[in-house]
């Protein structure tokens, strides 16, 4: 798929995840004040967490999947990344948030505060909630992972984890409200339960996007593979000083690869030059590599990673 494709795959699938996302923030809201829910209310800004969140990649995605230029040669992949990052950091206030507020419900509650019963609409707002989230999560990974989209599958991670947090809602308030007055504080400690879920996520989504803005490499099988591919090229006889990045959906690849030293300048351009495009079509299109050609010396080391 071109860039823009791509671009209009993750706009598509977010303005669809966006409006679920308002649906869902109102009922929960309304609802949960309403049928005094802590655990709906929890829920609810955790939808609002994924109102903010679309926002987010709606704004980066078309900054991200931007050419090269002179400010940016390597791309702008890794508004992509900042994307990420941000996603995770407003779960972690929303569960932060969320957590503070359970804890104080039941420490109301056990200094003798009685809880007020939820409303059954409760139940049927969580459920329903339940549903739209797990199909959102499943269509959202799917492109992202098709597109090769950090973002989008960040975004996926965070319609999962509220579906996880519905299924916790659902628990705390049909606990309050079919098993009476003393089980009440189940809605609470499951608005806690959310509040951890949230938070999850939030490390699963951060860790990889610090390890891009920290230059991480790539995984030692990924590695390995890429290095397989360009010892394949004919005409390569050896390589070493493989470094590999990524740059939001873009992957970064540097090598010096080993040829005849007696062939022309002309013929050692053609075979890194094949190297680029062999690596592109077997692992992966969108990358930017560099590929630095040297002498090949029997005596010297031919594969040094």
């Amino acid at each position: 798929m071109s860039t823009d494709d791509n671009v209009s795959v993750i706009k598509q699938v977010t303005w669809i995840g966006f409006w679920v996302n308002v649906v869902l923030m109102v009922l929960k809201l309304f609802f949960g004040y309403w049928g005094h829910s802590d655990a709906l209310v929890a829920d609810g800004f955790h939808s609002l967490s994924d109102f903010a969140t679309d926002f987010i990649v709606l704004i980066f995605v078309g900054v991200a999947y931007k050419s090269a230029d002179a400010s940016h040669p390597y791309g702008h992949g890794k508004y992509e990344t900042l994307a990420s990052l941000l996603i995770a950091v407003v779960l972690l206030i929303v569960a932060i948030g969320i957590s503070i507020g359970g804890i104080k419900t039941i420490i109301g509650f056990f200094n003798g505060e009685e809880l007020p019963r939820p409303d059954v609409w409760t139940i049927i707002v969580a459920l329903a909630s339940i549903g739209a989230k797990e199909w959102l999560f499943r269509i959202t990974v799917a492109k992202g992972k098709k597109i090769g989209s950090s973002a989008l599958i960040a975004n996926a991670w965070h319609h999962r984890s509220d579906a996880i947090s519905s299924i916790a809602t659902l628990i705390g308030v049909s606990g309050a409200y079919f098993l009476g007055v003393n089980f009440r504080v189940l809605d609470p400690i499951a608005s806690i339960l959310i509040g951890i879920f949230i938070a999850v996520s939030a490390v699963k989504i951060a860790m990889p996007s610090v390890d891009e803005l920290l230059e991480r490499a790539l995984p030692p099988d990924d590695v390995e593979e890429i290095r397989k591919i360009i010892i394949s090229v004919p005409g390569v006889l050896g390589l070493h000083k493989l470094k590999t990045r990524r740059a939001g959906h873009s992957t970064i690849i540097d090598v010096d690869i080993k040829v005849d030293p007696d062939i022309s300048v002309t013929k050692g351009h053609d075979i890194a030059s094949r190297v680029e495009h062999t690596v592109k079509e077997k692992w992966h299109h969108d990358i930017i590599m560099y590929v630095h050609v040297e002498p090949y010396r029997p005596t010297a080391t031919t594969c040094e990673l």
